[in-house]
């Protein structure tokens, strides 16, 4: 029986809870820091996605393998990474999680199965089906997700990949998180579908379209769906969680491609917001449980910013560690 949203305990909704206001938190004081400087190489946020990224990564098994993108904090938040230590790797410090090499948009977490971020639009597609196929093989039971945003479904890459991991069964879902532009160009101006999940249907696999990205349980309700068909061995997922970013593209986009209204708009439909009155409203929590969830959240960001900052640069040498196995 596949679990749903309802069956739920008050501790996990805390602790999604909790991830979503991490990731929130985290890239607001990460926005801070690149204005002063203090973020060497390009950054991308994930404010106004915390919805889509915890609904879809909590339900996964610590084991399970996660390929992400660009705009990978808030999935690597959710996978549950160290917060001092991917905050000293984006500021460049030897005390980060690839000893400062990688920055935001190259971090991997190999304990929680987070093989990496990645800044090639669609990289992640080939090298998710290549370790979904290892999965299949060793019949280890676990399940890949390869993450990525709208603008990588128009790469020729996802197109052959869903059609390899089609052919093969393997145990791969493939998650778009859908904000509605890829950089600046607009989804109804690049696509004729008008939902990315209709091209599930060219390669006969599961489609799962969440118009809401923004409600976390409807995006977790989604993901589990997309899991227990995948385990079970019946094939990829692919899913779609329509949401959207309130920020540019990237720390250098000013976002004028879009209109104020249409960003206060979406403000308005504040992923956090949003579960934070659901929880109220059911009974779940009180105010003053979330609100100590809001203030732990605000000290572990500030902890981790301290112990970036207090962190030594990486010395050159470390560039030619770690490239080769033994």
């Amino acid at each position: 029986m596949v679990k749903t949203s309802k069956d739920l305990t008050k501790q996990e909704h805390l602790e999604m809870y909790e991830l979503m206001q991490l990731i929130r938190d985290f890239d607001m004081e990460l926005s801070k820091l690149y204005s002063r400087g203090l973020v060497h190489g390009m950054t991308h946020y994930s404010v106004g996605e915390e919805a889509a990224n915890v609904g879809a990564i909590y339900p996964l098994r610590k084991e399970d393998l996660m390929f992400s993108n660009h705009r990978g904090h808030g999935q690597t938040i959710a996978k549950g990474i160290e917060i001092d230590r991917m905050m000293a790797e984006i500021l460049g410090k030897e005390t980060g999680q690839c000893k400062g090499r990688g920055g935001s948009m190259h971090i991997y977490d190999l304990e929680h199965g987070n093989m990496g971020c990645n800044g090639i639009v669609g990289g992640g597609h080939g090298l998710s089906t290549g370790a979904a196929l290892a999965q299949k093989m060793k019949k280890t039971g676990n399940i890949v997700i390869c993450c990525m945003g709208d603008g990588a479904t128009n790469e020729g890459s996802f197109h052959e990949c869903l059609n390899m991991a089609s052919n093969w069964d393997l145990p791969l879902i493939f998650y778009v998180i859908n904000n509605k532009y890829g950089i600046s160009m607009a989804q109804e101006r690049c696509m004729r579908v008008k939902e990315i999940t209709e091209r599930a249907a060219s390669y006969r696999i599961k489609g799962i379209h969440v118009a809401d990205g923004n409600d976390v349980l409807a995006v977790y309700d989604a993901m589990q769906e997309a899991i227990e068909h995948t385990r079970s061995g019946k094939g990829p997922v692919l899913v779609e969680a329509v949401s959207y970013r309130w920020f540019g593209h990237s720390a250098s986009d000013a976002g004028k491609y879009r209109s104020r209204e249409e960003v206060a708009e979406w403000k308005l439909k504040d992923p956090n917001v949003k579960y934070k009155n659901y929880l109220l409203e059911n009974g779940i929590a009180t105010e003053e449980e979330l609100k100590e969830i809001e203030d732990r959240s605000k000290t572990t960001i500030d902890d981790a910013v301290e112990f970036a900052k207090e962190s030594p640069f990486a010395d050159g040498a470390i560039a030619f560690q770690d490239n080769y196995a033994d």
